[in-house]
């Protein structure tokens, strides 16, 4: 597998001929081999705007909690929301990380679902707990159990599993 990356001109060191345009495109052959200061905003609890295209074909962005697997972006979903439906409707998402000690370093991932569990699988459902409760730790820093369940219905989530098509980078630190 091999990842494209457009890594767009920016104004860290001033401005530049050609700035906010794609400098250079290169592949890499998974994200381990991203360059370390994109990779931390994937590691650190950076919340993403996942974006989604609904049925009137507009852009819906969503404020989620990030992570991946290798080279598999996690998305955790309850599976009574609508954007679950839009995103079986539509498996092409964007997620768009900024530093947010300086929005102009940034990372945009387009990736595609490629397969979704429910929390219900005898098999792999507790697999999609245990990965809530591991989100929920990284991104409140307080031990599971997930604590933001709906209480006024039994709230079951769904994991989508995706795979990279291309990533943006832009910016320092």
């Amino acid at each position: 597998m091999t990842i494209k990356v457009a890594k767009f001109l920016d104004v860290s060191a001033g401005t530049q001929a050609g700035q906010f345009t794609v400098g250079e495109r290169t592949t890499i052959d998974s994200l381990a081999d991203l360059e370390p200061s994109f990779k931390k905003l994937m590691d650190d609890p950076v919340t993403q705007v996942l974006g989604i295209v609904g049925p009137g074909g507009r852009a819906n962005l969503t404020p989620m909690w990030f992570d991946y697997e290798g080279d598999l972006i996690l998305i955790n979903c309850a599976a009574h929301r609508t954007k679950t439906g839009w995103i079986r409707d539509n498996p092409r998402l964007t997620s768009l990380l900024v530093n947010p000690a300086n929005p102009y370093h940034w990372l945009s991932i387009k990736h595609t679902v490629s397969r979704e569990i429910s929390e219900d699988d005898p098999v792999e459902g507790p697999r999609v707990t245990a990965h809530l409760d591991k989100i929920w730790t990284k991104f409140t820093q307080q031990p599971g159990p997930y604590g933001l369940r709906d209480p006024s219905i039994d709230e079951r989530r769904v994991l989508f599993e995706s795979t990279i098509d291309q990533i943006a980078t832009f910016g320092k630190p």
